[in-house]
């Protein structure tokens, strides 16, 4: 009987996933420059003598009342179009759970147990922080998110080429990621139960997955569907993006004999662009324009809550993801990649301490109308900053061995469209 061949980790991807990670990542990377320049342009417009005109934008409400849909611009961009944010992340769990790292229990491992660790960690030092000083528990959730797209337009910024494998980490990380944030808006930020509204959002969600298994195209059923169930889930008392996550999960991955793409792969390709290129910018324009006074900077050092969220993500994210990796690698009893050092999982680590999108969205939530909200929202936008800021360090300084993995790994000598490293050597990452 011959021993397990021992798994290597942050190894070379199999092509196909390589593949489907390449294509993830581009449209994050360009996303995530439109979401830098969006909260650039909500930090300078809030701090400026038109910060009037700002607010009175951002509350303005409009929608049909009649319905329960009279919402502000910036519950509207919270509310709706996030919920297309969250249809793609839900489509990108089922990629990762059905064909990805998630698949199998081996492969999932690493990513899952890192990513616990690094919701659980922030969460904890949140907790600590808050209650050390007297503060509100409310914001134990905000410091618990990765923003994938803020991480890949900051290693665009620094021109860092990390090796393929270890933007797959990150990114199945986010997933996980934005799985946890998710359940714990359905579960802990959910006001008053329409039970009536709920029970219609899953019916919808029953004859939305019944159109998939009975293979019905056409996106003149899907659209209004889906409108519907996002309306009823709104005013069922349960955030609205859940019904965009839940749809998600229930579009089909895998293609079926002739097809030339999945339902899943077909709306990620045309909504993913819509994404990241307006819903999630569009977001941040309206929730990131806080002030940046002496005073309000002063709060986010010495206020529990939004002191607490610094530490979280700063400190927490570092110590939950690095400990988390370590502990999955010596679980597993993976080994290293050779060409890859553990300074390498801390700057990832550090990196993925940048928390935004979603982790304005549940400042929002804990924090309703409230000043200290606004302190949230600074004391996010201050500990990502710096969290970009570390990791920019320390990444830049092993660029030259990135640089060398990432021009192997993409080396095409016989111009074929396959790299060259694929056709002679077997891959040895995670999913072996």
């Amino acid at each position: 009987m011959t021993a397990p061949r021992q798994r290597t980790l942050f190894g070379l991807l199999p092509w196909p996933e390589r593949q489907a990670v390449a294509e993830a990542l581009r449209t994050e990377t360009i996303g995530g420059m439109v979401l830098l320049a969006a909260a650039m342009v909500a930090l300078v417009w809030s701090n400026t003598p038109w910060s009037e005109a700002y607010e009175q934008i951002r509350d303005f409400h409009f929608g049909i009342p009649a319905l329960g849909l009279d919402l502000s611009v910036g519950h509207w961009t919270a509310d709706g179009l996030l919920a297309v944010f969250f249809l793609v992340a839900g489509i990108e769990l089922k990629r990762e759970l059905v064909v990805g790292e998630l698949r199998t229990p081996a492969t999932a491992a690493l990513p899952v147990i890192a990513a616990l660790c690094g919701m659980a960690v922030p969460a904890a030092l949140y907790a600590a922080t808050a209650a050390a000083g007297g503060g509100s528990l409310d914001g134990w959730a905000v410091p618990m998110a990765t923003d994938i797209a803020f991480a890949l337009a900051v290693l665009a910024v620094i021109s860092t080429h990390l090796p393929a494998a270890l933007r797959a980490f990150l990114l199945t990380l986010a997933v996980v990621d934005d799985l946890g944030a998710i359940l714990i808006i359905a579960v802990f930020f959910t006001s008053d139960l329409n039970l009536w509204a709920l029970g219609g959002a899953f019916a919808g969600l029953v004859v939305f997955y019944l159109l998939q298994r009975f293979r019905v195209r056409g996106w003149w059923w899907y659209v209004p569907l889906g409108i519907t169930i996002w309306a009823l889930m709104y005013n069922s008392g349960i955030h609205a993006t859940v019904a965009g996550v839940a749809m998600g999960l229930i579009l089909r991955t895998t293609r079926d004999k002739g097809e030339a793409a999945s339902p899943g792969a077909r709306v990620s390709h045309l909504v993913h662009p819509f994404s990241a290129g307006v819903a999630v910018p569009l977001f941040a324009l309206f929730a990131a324009g806080v002030s940046l006074s002496g005073d309000a900077l002063a709060e986010v050092f010495t206020g529990p809550e939004p002191l607490g969220v610094v530490i979280g993500l700063v400190a927490g994210k570092i110590l939950g993801i690095f400990l988390g990796t370590y502990l999955a690698a010596r679980f597993t009893r993976a080994q290293l990649n050779p060409d890859l050092a553990w300074a390498d999982v801390l700057g990832l680590s550090v990196l993925a301490g940048i928390g935004f999108t979603v982790a304005l969205l549940i400042g929002e939530l804990a924090f309703p109308g409230a000043e200290v909200g606004e302190h949230v929202k600074a004391a996010v936008l201050i500990a990502s900053l710096t969290a970009a800021v570390l990791a920019a360090v320390l990444l830049r300084r092993r660029n030259k061995i990135y640089r060398r993995l990432y021009e192997e790994e993409t080396l095409d000598a016989d111009a074929d469209g396959i790299p060259d490293i694929y056709q002679r050597t077997p891959a040895t990452g995670d999913n072996d």
